[in-house]
């Protein structure tokens, strides 16, 4: 240690700028750009603060709802940004309650007299009805991390008052504040801070303003509904979306998995906006955006916390972004009355303890590799036989429970390791053991895995070498 610090100071050293340095070529570049990206993070943020300050004095309130004082204290009103020219940057950890609205005429008392005449029924712009979509956010400026957890719409649980129901009711039962209580309860006491409603016709325009969304689509999506005017025809393939043509995406559910399958394409989408355009200009913009969106939109927060989240987001690195699905499993036919996604409370406790910080630093121990089930999903049109060296690594590591599911439509370059459950510990060792492709907690994978192998491109190169490596 002693020779490497000496090593490391003889370096510094003979390295140090002398007086005769200081007008040199390089120096003179060096001062310049750094001069430079000081001005252009300067004039952000004076032009974030003016476009602000017009949003302040020309737009309605983001908050839409009227809530009482008891509906109030359910969130945590504490300053979650600084002040000043500190007002984009995020003091604490916020869990921000993200909830899309799907509502029709049926949802409310008074529906909007020009929906009476029409065939259908069409979209409303209202906050009153089911809440079709439910995220738990986490952004840690602590962690440098953010935290996706989508709660199923389905999701059988008490909702205070009302008894055991869907989740999703819980806003017609007692909007944005029973919601916020709800899911706190759910997922062990975790605390909201602030929610945020944004309804279809809100998903929309906030893409289009966004400049659409390029994703692969996985599978040709077709349905037709004349009594809601919804019409989904999608090929499969890389595309670039439209608003509309995103929508359609995110709202087909007519599949062998339903809803869940939806929340898998959700994240798709998600993570696809969040690489394509969370970037310091969509800061400069987001008054812009705002001006948009505004009579879509209902939230607590103010248009200064706004930024400081976006701003958190996109300083983020994209592998500390993570994108879980609340544990649990399907109702089976004849166990109730209706279809349910049923948590799983050990899982629950487990992802909120690695993600949340509401557990024992002992959940958060890796699992053994005899416990954990390992699906492989391949894109890349290979034979089954060309994933037996593959399958032979993992099993020499101790993974017992690995099986072949269907293959993954999506041609991949790079092998995704997915953290199907949100164990990212256990998809990391298995990424250290393979020695290729990166790790992504997200849901997107095997829904009875716990990690889910999607072999890519690099698969090919490593080919050989495992195959030599599991030689006696």
């Amino acid at each position: 240690m002693t020779s490497q610090r000496t090593s490391a100071e003889g370096n510094q050293s003979s390295n140090a700028p002398n007086s005769s340095d200081k007008n040199s070529p390089n120096a003179k570049s060096g001062r310049w750009l750094w001069f430079w990206m000081g001005m252009s993070g300067i004039a952000m943020v004076s032009a974030t603060a003016g476009a602000l300050l017009a949003v302040s004095l020309t737009s309605t309130p983001l908050q839409q709802a009227q809530l009482s004082p008891q509906e109030e204290a359910v969130f945590d009103g504490d300053r979650i940004a600084g002040g000043g020219l500190r007002f984009s940057e995020l003091t604490r950890p916020v869990n921000l309650l993200v909830m899309g609205m799907s509502v029709l005429p049926p949802d409310i008392q008074n529906p909007p007299s020009d929906t009476k005449n029409l065939r259908y029924l069409p979209q409303v712009n209202s906050f009153d009805g089911l809440a079709d979509v439910m995220l738990l956010v986490k952004f840690d400026p602590e962690t440098k991390k953010i935290a996706m957890l989508s709660i199923p719409r389905d999701t059988r649980t008490e909702i205070e008052g009302h008894g055991i129901k869907k989740i999703n009711a819980a806003n017609v039962d007692g909007g944005p504040a029973l919601t916020a209580t709800t899911v706190s309860n759910l997922l062990g006491g975790a605390g909201i801070d602030r929610y945020i409603r944004i309804n279809v016709l809100g998903v929309a325009k906030l893409i289009d303003a966004l400049g659409g969304v390029t994703v692969y689509v996985p599978k040709d999506l077709k349905y037709q509904d004349d009594s809601q005017h919804l019409y989904i025809n999608l090929k499969a393939g890389k595309q670039h979306l439209n608003g509309d043509q995103a929508m359609q995406l995110l709202r087909y559910r007519h599949d062998e998995l339903g809803d869940i399958g939806r929340i898998q394409r959700q994240q798709m989408v998600i993570r696809a906006l969040i690489e394509q355009t969370l970037n310091p200009v969509t800061v400069t913009q987001l008054p812009k955006i705002l001006n948009v969106v505004k009579d879509n939109i209902d939230t607590n927060l103010t248009v200064e916390e706004l930024v400081a989240l976006v701003g958190f987001g996109v300083r983020t690195n994209r592998a500390n972004m993570q994108m879980l699905m609340l544990p649990g499993r399907f109702s089976e036919q004849g166990e109730y009355n209706a279809s349910y996604w049923l948590p799983n409370k050990d899982g629950i406790a487990k992802v909120m303890a690695q993600h949340f910080g509401l557990a024992s630093a002992s959940e958060n121990s890796l699992s053994e590799p005899t416990a954990i089930k390992v699906a492989i999903q391949d894109s890349t049109g290979s034979d089954r036989s060309q994933l037996r060296p593959l399958i032979s690594a993992l099993e020499k590591a101790g993974y017992r429970h690995i099986y072949i599911s269907k293959p993954w439509s999506e041609p991949l370059d790079v092998t995704n390791i997915v953290a199907q459950q949100g164990d990212g510990n256990s998809a990391e060792s298995i990424r250290n053991i393979l020695g290729f492709g990166e790790v992504r907690v997200e849901s997107t994978g095997t829904l009875e895995s716990d990690i889910s192998i999607k072999v890519g491109k690099d698969w090919l190169q490593q080919k050989s070498l495992l195959e030599n490596s599991s030689k006696p």
